[in-house]
């Protein structure tokens, strides 16, 4: 058996799996998080909390781990004592106090509340578990400053004393101590393996990681995460790249538009019902680009940038499939991107977030992207983080290797021919560029891909 733990934003969550990667059990926890103006911030005592009542749910049939690993918000930071304590509230990842990216965040703690350690939302956990600090992994390091390719913080104003330790994810930090097991109810002695961020977990879980292979994930937002045997270079700065913990490359983005638009459309909708009404109108008589705020991240960096929908839809229905469509072909310029990059991109898709519940969803986006869609069993980033347990303590050569064992395909959505979309395609890439969001290099390469595809 091995375990996983998700910190999320609003709940913990805790799976132990078999070497099969069937769920033998399962808990939640709720979180609470204090936001006002630009502050978001939890606290660390809740977190444990939470793992608390998470593992004990998890382990109710009294199973027994041999290795656990740990996943949390990207970016998500606090200060600790010498001995692992908190000294600071924890300051999350869409804190707008501070830079997200980099040291920034620590360092306005630093300024905020006085020196401290730099640590990390999974290292408190995981050094609360141990009894003592431990190190941190270069994964959730990566928005703290650390380059995981020279393996060193470039954290200028941080000292190093501040700094914790860095290892790869899948290294064995060490063991549940007495006093974590008889408050969690995991065994004593239950190693402890180095974890990775949130979006890296529900990467393993996808079982996306072999070279060449790419996780969309679709929820509140879109995230394109893959694998590439070298660092992906982007001089726009809008696709970065994690360290595997076999050595390979997870280079990935996270675009702005999403469900989140659909919600905010509708926000009463049965988006099944509205599904069946969008199948009238493939393709839709308008345009969407469905932001779910102000701002892009990815395929292009465009602070400015605002949703819009060209043309005037005729009624709840063609709008909703707008927005759809709309989604499905900023994923498909994302893709363009990444070719642009040099990365591999035209294997098929496996599909992960809350997205995949629709099947019209998947489905159109198959058609739009031109790619096969695969949608595993179960890709919660919890079962990532078993999955990253079994590798770290068998220390298997291959992550994918494990991954393949543990990770269940489920439904699979081919591409339709006949290229509908492309109109659409080419409208929306026309309006980027037109508005100065989408650079000209990136348009002119999105166009050259639908050419060459329907030669």
């Amino acid at each position: 058996m091995w375990m996983g733990i998700d910190l999320g934003t609003q709940s913990v969550r805790a799976v132990v799996v078999d070497d099969e990667g069937t769920v033998h059990g399962s808990g939640s926890a709720p979180l609470a998080s204090h936001r006002a103006g630009d502050r978001h911030e939890q606290s660390s005592d809740d977190w444990w909390t939470a793992v608390v009542g998470a593992s004990r749910a998890a382990l109710r049939d009294g199973h027994r781990p041999r290795a656990l690993a740990i996943c949390s918000t990207s970016g998500t930071v606090l200060l600790t004592d010498r001995h692992g304590r908190a000294t600071t509230p924890a300051v999350m990842y869409d804190d707008g106090r501070a830079p997200g990216r980099g040291p920034g965040r620590a360092l306005w703690l630093q300024s905020a509340y006085g020196p401290g350690r730099v640590t990390h939302q999974a290292d408190l956990i995981a050094s609360r578990l141990a009894g003592r600090p431990l190190p941190t992994d270069s994964s959730h390091a990566l928005k703290t400053g650390y380059d995981p390719e020279r393996e060193v913080f470039d954290t200028p104003g941080l000292p190093t004393a501040d700094l914790p330790d860095v290892v790869r994810p899948g290294t064995v930090l060490g063991e549940v101590d007495r006093a974590a097991a008889a408050a969690t109810g995991i065994a004593a002695g239950t190693a402890i393996v180095a974890g990775m961020t949130d979006g890296c977990a529900a990467q393993i879980a996808s079982g996306a990681l072999s070279v060449g292979s790419w996780n969309a994930v679709l929820g509140t937002t879109l995230v394109l995460k893959g694998v590439t045997a070298t660092p992906l270079r982007d001089p726009s700065g809008v696709v970065y790249s994690h360290r595997s913990p076999d050595g390979v490359w997870l280079p990935g983005g996270a675009s702005s538009v999403g469900g989140g638009a659909l919600r905010s459309a509708f926000p009463e909708a049965d988006p099944a019902a509205f599904d069946t009404l969008a199948e009238a109108y493939e393709p839709a008589g308008a345009v969407a680009y469905p932001l779910v705020g102000q701002g892009e991240r990815f395929p292009f960096l465009a602070p400015d940038a605002k949703p819009f929908v060209l043309g005037a839809p005729r009624s709840d229905g063609e709008l909703w499939a707008a927005l759809l469509q709309g989604v499905a072909l900023v994923e498909r310029l994302c893709l363009d991107y990444l070719d642009l990059l040099g990365a591999p991109v035209d294997a098929a898709l496996t599909c992960t977030g809350g997205a995949v519940r629709s099947a019209y969803w998947t489905r159109l986006r198959a058609e739009v992207s031109g790619r096969t869609m695969r949608v595993p069993v179960c890709a919660e980033p919890a079962l990532g983080m078993a999955v990253l347990a079994a590798y770290g303590v068998e220390g298997t050569a291959s992550l994918a290797a494990v991954a393949r064992r543990m990770v269940r395909p489920g439904e699979e959505f081919a591409p339709r021919g006949g290229g509908r979309f492309t109109e659409p395609y080419l409208t929306l890439v026309a309006e980027l560029e037109r508005r100065g969001w989408l650079p000209a290099p990136v348009a002119a390469h999105a166009r050259a891909r639908t050419e060459k595809a329907h030669t």
